[in-house]
């Protein structure tokens, strides 16, 4: 069956992310039946609508409180449904799952568009597939307003079931300005686009901790005021090394918003020092990055450490505690007096240490796509994602993008990005305002994890020779863990042959 006779879809999840792909499926010709296990939900898409979309297109989303009468507006059990998941991840997608299985029948869709764990779609995958529904593992990228306006989309799953959908998937995906090219590729078998969504949330972790160690740099310890601020991130995602860089676009817009009414003072001010998703469990997918890349064994300390510093700040309460502890001088960013050449010649520094740490975090999750891939014989293509995250996605970064696009396209199967020749010019040429930076940032005593690390993740991947040959020997000493002779060579990736007995037991 072609993908033009689906004429209506299910949307499951009316929440922010759900209400928008409502009405960007109704405004895409579709008729939207709408349910969520939460009535008031149901009650406030209709508020929605009266606001966000037009008048014309309002009969064509309908809302249901019902769960039989929203499968039923889909044609019951004897037509082909198609139906989008915008639902929190774990049990309840599984709960969901299980009240909707009655009404599924052969040659059902669903395309699960939250922020699923990879291994639970696979779960629901192969629980599905033996009586004919696919189930659609389908990263959806940008936030609400992208699910409004047009995300970037990574479905993966039952290739002809993926093909099928496809069509339509393009139909309202974000388009690549440059190209016109919808921001959405069938990635492959399995659960890969949830995977590969997982990954780019990871990355997404790293920048955005490399864009609020610089505002705390320029705001705390160069005492830059909010409107300038504004200006500089602008003038970075304008051009040059950061061009159309997402995250420091929308920082310009966040530093330049006053509060409202004609009150002194800027928005951002009024924010508290935490975030909590991870820590609150409503947001996974940072935690299943750093999880997936230690149990891959894909170094991405950039990645990392924004996420240990997300968990850090999220219990403000203990925090205090801490700071009354050691006393508030240890933690806090020192205000520096400098002239006016050497503020110009250190904010660019900044701009330039801020794409090499981006970078760092991009090369680091492309890796682990690359590994995961291979591992399990999913066949991702990391041109094809890079090329989805050129628009709609939060990680959108036109420089970076046209960097390693090219390079990904030449060299299909490679599974470091740091060994990618123009990727090495480009850190060599970088990586002095990177440590410069830190090395100001530690004297300022400003908060630098994401910075630091991207500078001893580069400083660790290209040293020749590490400290971890001590490290191998103490290994040996205490648990007779064996190693390796520098005069064998670069040897292999397991158990070295030779034991020193350092002390008899």
């Amino acid at each position: 069956m072609s993908t033009d006779t689906f004429t209506k879809i299910g949307v499951v999840g009316a929440g922010s992310m759900g209400s928008g792909m409502a009405m960007l499926f109704a405004e895409n010709g579709l008729d939207v039946s709408a349910y969520d296990i939460s009535p008031e939900n149901i009650d406030n898409l209709q508020r929605i609508l009266q606001t966000g979309l037009a008048p014309s297109l309002h009969q064509n989303v309908t809302g249901y409180k019902d769960l039989n009468q929203f499968m039923d507006s889909l044609g019951g059990t004897s037509a082909d449904k198609l139906l989008v998941f915008s639902i929190p991840h774990g049990s309840a997608a599984d709960k969901v799952l299980e009240q909707i299985r009655p009404h599924l029948s052969r040659g059902d869709i669903i395309l699960d568009g939250g922020n699923e764990y990879y291994e639970n779609a696979r779960r629901r995958q192969d629980a599905l597939q033996p009586d004919g529904i696919s189930y659609i593992s389908m990263g959806v990228s940008g936030g609400y307003q992208s699910a409004r306006r047009g995300p970037s989309i990574s479905p993966s799953g039952d290739r002809a079931a993926v093909e099928r959908v496809l069509p339509l998937l393009q139909r309202f995906a974000a388009k690549d300005p440059k190209t016109g090219k919808a921001c959405v590729a069938n990635l492959g078998p399995g659960p890969c686009g949830h995977y590969v969504k997982m990954v780019h949330n990871g990355i997404e972790q790293g920048i955005l901790g490399v864009v609020c160690e610089t505002w705390e740099i320029l705001y705390k310890c160069l005492h830059t005021d909010l409107d300038t601020i504004s200006s500089i991130y602008k003038q970075w995602s304008d051009e040059g090394e950061l061009k159309r860089n997402f995250l420091f676009g929308i920082g310009a817009d966040i530093c330049r918003r006053h509060k409202e009414d004609g009150k002194p003072g800027h928005i951002v001010n009024e924010v508290q020092d935490k975030v909590v998703q991870d820590a609150d469990d409503t947001e996974g997918t940072g935690f299943w990055t750093v999880m997936e890349a230690a149990k891959r064994h894909v170094s991405a300390p950039t990645i990392s450490s924004a996420h240990f510093f997300r968990i850090a700040s999220a219990d403000r309460a203990q925090r205090m505690q801490v700071v009354h502890a050691l006393g508030e001088g240890i933690g806090a960013a020192r205000k520096q007096h400098v002239d006016e050449a050497f503020r110009t010649e250190f904010i660019e520094d900044l701009r330039l240490a801020a794409y090499c740490a981006c970078l760092a975090s991009f090369a680091q999750g492309m890796n682990l796509i690359a590994r995961a891939s291979k591992d399990e014989g999913w066949g991702v293509n990391l041109a094809e994602c890079i090329q989805i995250w050129r628009e709609g996605c939060i990680i959108r970064s036109e420089y970076i993008a046209d960097l390693l696009q090219p390079l990904y396209e030449k060299e299909a199967g490679v599974l470091n990005t740091l060994t990618l020749q123009p990727v090495a010019d480009e850190i060599k040429r970088t990586i002095p305002s990177l440590v410069k930076v830190v090395k100001h940032g530690l004297d300022w005593n400003a908060h630098i994890p994401t910075l630091s690390a991207s500078v001893e993740y580069l400083k660790y991947c290209g040293g020749k020779h590490l400290p971890s040959q001590f490290m191998e020997a103490e290994l040996d000493y205490f648990g007779a863990h064996s190693y390796d002779l520098k005069s064998e060579g670069d040897g292999e990736v397991k158990k070295g042959k030779h034991h020193y007995e350092w002390k008899p037991a």
